[in-house]
């Protein structure tokens, strides 16, 4: 499944070199970071009511739109899916109650 994502990662890098006009995702870039963090919080809040009201076919339509537009705030900020996979797979086996504890420190 990370080959998707891989796959994804490459395509938003290639944006960076589109214009507005040949790319939706070239339009955020374009716009900045202000503009594609209303976007996450956008699809943040629609996730959440569907999570709340809807089926699990718009669930993961919600979901598969913030994601998507995490990752391009995440390349905005030239990171990819891979450091957020290495970062996963590091708390992996981690008590979320050691996890968090150890960000308060």
């Amino acid at each position: 499944m990370s080959e998707i994502l891989k796959k994804l990662d490459q395509v938003l890098e290639d944006r960076k070199t589109k214009t507005s006009r040949e790319s939706y995702v070239s339009s955020l870039y374009e716009q900045g970071i202000g503009k594609i963090c209303d976007k996450v919080d956008e699809e943040s809040k629609e996730l959440i009511n569907a999570l709340k009201t809807e089926s699990n076919e718009r669930i993961i339509s919600e979901t598969v739109d913030l994601w998507f537009h995490s990752l391009i705030a995440l390349s905005m900020k030239n990171l990819s899916s891979d450091d957020i996979l290495l970062e996963l797979e590091k708390r992996f086996g981690v008590s979320g109650h050691d996890e968090k504890r150890s960000r308060n420190t």
